[in-house]
């Protein structure tokens, strides 16, 4: 029997973190992320400092409580002596704002009038000076779901934190080129009633996400935080979501832990606990509250224009439900196919220039024959670039080869293997009439099947499956 979340008295709200593309968040630093061997290398310990309340956070307080030292290591190529703490930031990166800035618009946000940049103590090391730069940028959002509408209270503008490599008794190890990458962080209200509903508005507002240019891809560059309740336990921070489908599993389990605290007599305290890869979770360190905010008084504030907010309300991007949606009409595709179509940059501009080719062919040479040759040959496909499919696809436009011959062709780009067009010269149908009519002469009383086989086996590559079966109706009935 499932969960009863509405009698449990169940709450939830998401943080979704988005990286930006660009340039650093505070500096001119390109968000590359390099994995470049270090260059640089640095050892400090952090402190905890009163926040504007001019109380120290309890988080702050029990991360000193370790005694850690932290290892600082980097690339020159992408990091500079803001991210080292040995340089004020500079202005605040407008592209990101402006980027930030549509996000919020198509959450249906209320954009700030001046953002103040503040300071959020975080001293596990992951920002080398002790605290993270925050700023809020957008509030009273929401999103339409079919479980009813989910607010999005806040929408704020941050930088992305140091990578974690390595942590021992005394220390942790930090990667520092991820840090300064520019963050938009999406809070929800807590109007999520299920474990799936909190997976269909994360996946709702990563499609808004991917739906704006200048947002990075890829795994790692977007993750998820759920907050959960239930009626006499108490508020808990998940973190480290591997997948979206990992959010109903963590969700259900943490649910089920403060159930049976609750029943046990326990009293649960607000904390921040790690999903682990089995769907568990474990403690990692109180909640942290509203203590660790002080104003960044290095960064001026940034007034936003409203005439510029109406001018970026017309540019606005489509959704990327829509563009799947005008994909599926236009190119007459599945749901799937189109959707990691949109996102592939050749694709329409191969149509344009290859017009003796169907799009479906196309379609198929970009994104279906890259993942059958890993599957089939067992081949990194991730080596296969512009170029190569470009190059393959002119083949077959001026006529030099058979469709069939493609995935031979993009293996041997793989490979690095020269290409000798005659291998795979393609038969004129006179010629491939004759040899059917000669094969179906010598093995007489086989089926359509057979003979479709002893021809794509002596020609692989070089004759049209669909002409083949053409041919062979008038003769094999």
């Amino acid at each position: 029997m499932g969960i009863n979340y509405e009698k449990l008295g169940f709450r939830c709200g998401l943080e979704c973190h988005q990286q930006l593309e660009g340039k650093k968040l505070f500096c001119n630093c390109l968000t590359l992320n390099s994995d470049r061997e270090p260059d640089i290398r640095i050892k400090r310990k952090l402190r905890a400092v009163a926040g504007e309340t001019g109380d120290v956070d309890v988080a702050a307080e029990f991360e000193v409580s370790k005694k850690k030292y932290f290892v600082y290591e980097a690339s020159s190529e992408d990091v500079c002596l803001v991210e080292q703490d040995d340089e004020p930031p500079h202005e605040l990166n407008k592209q990101a704002l402006e980027t930030a800035i549509k996000i919020a618009l198509l959450l249906n946000a209320k954009i700030v009038d001046e953002m103040q940049v503040m300071r959020k103590t975080v001293i596990d090391g992951s920002n080398v000076s002790g605290f993270q730069r925050t700023a809020l940028i957008a509030m009273d959002g929401y999103v339409e779901t079919s479980n009813g509408r989910v607010g999005i209270p806040t929408i704020c503008l941050e930088e992305e934190a140091a990578q974690k490599l390595e942590e021992g008794n005394d220390f942790v190890r930090y990667r520092l080129d991820r840090l300064g990458i520019p963050l938009i962080e999406i809070a929800t209200s807590a109007d999520i009633k299920s474990a799936d509903h909190a997976k269909d508005v994360a996946a709702y507002i990563g499609m808004i996400l991917r739906s704006v240019e200048n947002v990075k891809r890829g795994i790692g560059t977007i993750r998820q935080d759920v907050n959960i309740s239930i009626e006499n336990g108490a508020r808990t921070e998940i973190k480290g979501f591997q997948d979206l489908k990992s959010i109903p599993k963590v969700i259900e389990y943490e649910v089920k832990r403060q159930a049976d605290a609750i029943k046990q007599g326990k009293k649960l305290s607000k904390e921040v606990r790690k999903a682990e890869q089995d769907f568990t979770t474990s403690f990692l360190r109180p909640l942290p509250g509203a203590a660790r905010l002080y104003p960044e008084t290095d960064v001026l504030p940034v007034k936003i224009d409203k005439r510029h907010i109406e001018e970026l309300k017309k540019s606005l991007p489509k959704l990327l439900n829509e563009k799947i949606d005008d994909f599926l009409k236009k190119y007459n595709t599945n749901k799937e196919l189109a959707r990691e179509l949109i996102e592939n940059e050749n694709f329409e501009s191969f149509v344009k220039k290859f017009d003796k080719i169907e799009p479906s062919m196309i379609a198929s040479t970009l994104i279906t024959l890259p993942k059958e040759i890993k599957t089939r040959f067992n081949l990194d496909n991730s080596k296969l670039k512009n170029e190569d499919f470009e190059e393959v696809l002119s083949y077959l436009n001026e006529g030099k080869i058979a469709k069939e011959a493609i995935i031979d062709l993009l293996v041997k780009k793989i490979k690095n293997e020269k290409i000798n067009l005659a291998e795979f010269e393609s038969f004129s149908e006179k010629d491939l009439e004759n040899e059917i009519k000669k094969i179906v002469k010598e093995k007489p009383n086989l089926n359509i099947s057979a003979y479709m086989g002893l021809i794509m086996a002596k020609h692989r590559g070089k004759v049209d499956g669909e002409k083949i079966m053409e041919i062979l109706r008038k003769f094999v009935r």
